[in-house]
């Protein structure tokens, strides 16, 4: 009988099982197919697993709730965050897939923060598009040697700069690599995004299994 799933979600098997699966997780008013060309771009080869938030803003999907723009609800983060590191794990069975490295973008680059730092041992790495810290007391778990980057605009009008070094500041401090980069965009995606994402992607070393 196949599992019941927390999450409405698109799966895309790979054909290359060196490549680690991502994890992809979009922004705010998305769903389980808007980053699917982006991971399609970034990681030629690997498995997909994209799953749709569970909570509703209005019509608008989301992977936890908020307060205004900007001040979250922490205890729901961290329900939430609970709850897509059980889907991650429930999929890795189902699918027979290797930890994954998140990609997300906005609300799914702020869930995928919440998990590496609650759920230390879900992800293999992280790429974090216009992210910015979702804990106030971010926690410091063991994240050594875990790969990170978080990709800003410089001129977003949605995360302030202090957020996401703030997020940059507690990940190093449980001892993730992270890679911090500033680009001239604000809070869309450009193709300077894609391409600093693909690279990281490639290059990072990122061994499958964690």
């Amino acid at each position: 009988m196949p599992p019941q799933f927390a999450y409405i979600h698109r799966f895309e098997p790979g054909h290359d099982p060196s490549l680690p699966p991502v994890l992809l997780l979009h922004g705010t008013g998305g769903d389980e197919t808007d980053l699917l060309p982006l991971g399609r771009m970034v990681a030629p080869g690997a498995a997909l697993l994209s799953p749709r938030g569970n909570v509703l803003e209005g019509s608008a999907p989301r992977f936890f709730k908020r307060y205004r723009e900007g001040v979250f609800d922490e205890d729901d983060v961290r329900h939430r965050a609970g709850e897509l590191s059980h889907f991650v794990a429930e999929a890795r069975r189902a699918y027979r897939i290797h930890a994954p490295v998140a990609l997300g973008y906005s609300n799914g680059a702020n869930i995928a923060a919440a998990v590496l730092l609650l759920h230390p041992q879900t992800l293999a790495g992280a790429i974090l598009l216009r992210a910015t810290t979702p804990l106030a007391e971010p926690p410091r778990p063991d994240l050594s040697g875990l790969p990170v980057m978080i990709l800003s605009g410089l001129k977003d009008p949605v995360i302030p700069r202090s957020g996401a070094e703030k997020l940059a500041l507690a990940l190093g401090a449980a001892g993730a690599r992270v890679e911090r980069v500033e680009l001239p965009a604000g809070h869309d995606l450009t193709q300077a995004d894609v391409a600093r994402t693909k690279d990281f992607y490639a290059q990072a070393a990122i061994g499958p299994g964690r």
